[in-house]
C-alpha cells in the first residue's frame, strides 16, 4: 500500500511539472512598454517649426542706365539656399506619445510648420493666463502627484494646479493621481503649454499651469 501511495505521489508531481513547463511554453512574449527615464528625459523636444533662414538682401546698385529702345533690366535677386528638414519619428495609428529610447519626442517632433491642424490643436489666445509655473522643471526634478479632479481634468502637487489638454485625455486613463512623479518640460512650439512626462509609463500629454493652490 505504501508503495502505491508513493508511486500516485511521484507521478501527480512529474504531471505538474510537464503541464507546467507546457503552459510556460504557451505564454505570450512579453509586450515592450515605451522605455522612460526614471529622472526624465535628457531634453525636452526639438522645436518642429524650424527657424526659417534670414532673407537674402540683395546688394545696392545703381539704376542701370536706359537703353534706347529697350526697357531697362533688372537682376532677379540671389536664390536663397534653404537646408532639407532633416526626418524625426513620427506616432502610429493609435499609439500613445512618449519617448523613445534615443530621447525623441515621439508625436510632437517631426510635426513640422507645414502640419496645421497640429498646430492650430494647441494655438490659444492668451498663453500662460497664470503666469508660468515658478518651481524647476526639466530632468532631474520630478514631481509626486497628489490628487485629480475628473470633471476639471486637473490635477495638482506641490500647491500648484494644472489642466490636461482636452485632447491628451485619452492618454492619461492609466496615470496613478496620487503615486506617479512627472518631470515638466516646456513646449517649444506652442506659447502656454508645458509637457507633462509620466516617469513610469514613459508617456507625455499636454498640460496647462492654472495658478497656485489657495
Amino acid at each position: 500500500m505504501r508503495c502505491h501511495r508513493l508511486l500516485h505521489v511521484v507521478t501527480v508531481a512529474a504531471a505538474t511539472v510537464i503541464l507546467g513547463a507546457s503552459a510556460f511554453a504557451q505564454r505570450p512574449e512579453h509586450v515592450a512598454t515605451p522605455p522612460h527615464f526614471p529622472a526624465g528625459p535628457p531634453r525636452g523636444p526639438t522645436p518642429s517649426r524650424p527657424v526659417p533662414p534670414p532673407r537674402a538682401v540683395p546688394p545696392p546698385h545703381a539704376t542701370p542706365p536706359a537703353h534706347a529702345g529697350g526697357p531697362v533690366v533688372v537682376p532677379p535677386p540671389p536664390a536663397v539656399h534653404r537646408e532639407p528638414i532633416p526626418p524625426r519619428p513620427t506616432v502610429p495609428h493609435g499609439e500613445r506619445p512618449h519617448v523613445d529610447k534615443e530621447g525623441h519626442w515621439v508625436g510632437h517632433e517631426g510635426r513640422h510648420d507645414d502640419d496645421a491642424h497640429y498646430h492650430e490643436r494647441w494655438e490659444v489666445g492668451r498663453p500662460w493666463p497664470h503666469g508660468h509655473f515658478v518651481g524647476p522643471i526639466g530632468r532631474g526634478h520630478a514631481y509626486r502627484l497628489r490628487g485629480w479632479d475628473p470633471p476639471r481634468h486637473r490635477f495638482w502637487f506641490n500647491n500648484a494646479y494644472f489642466l490636461v489638454a482636452p485632447d491628451d485625455l485619452p492618454y492619461v486613463d492609466d496615470w496613478g493621481w496620487d503615486s506617479d512623479d512627472i518631470v515638466l518640460y516646456e513646449d517649444p512650439d506652442h506659447p502656454g503649454w508645458y509637457l507633462a512626462y509620466n516617469t513610469r509609463l514613459g508617456t507625455y500629454v499636454h498640460v496647462e499651469y492654472d495658478g497656485p493652490m489657495p
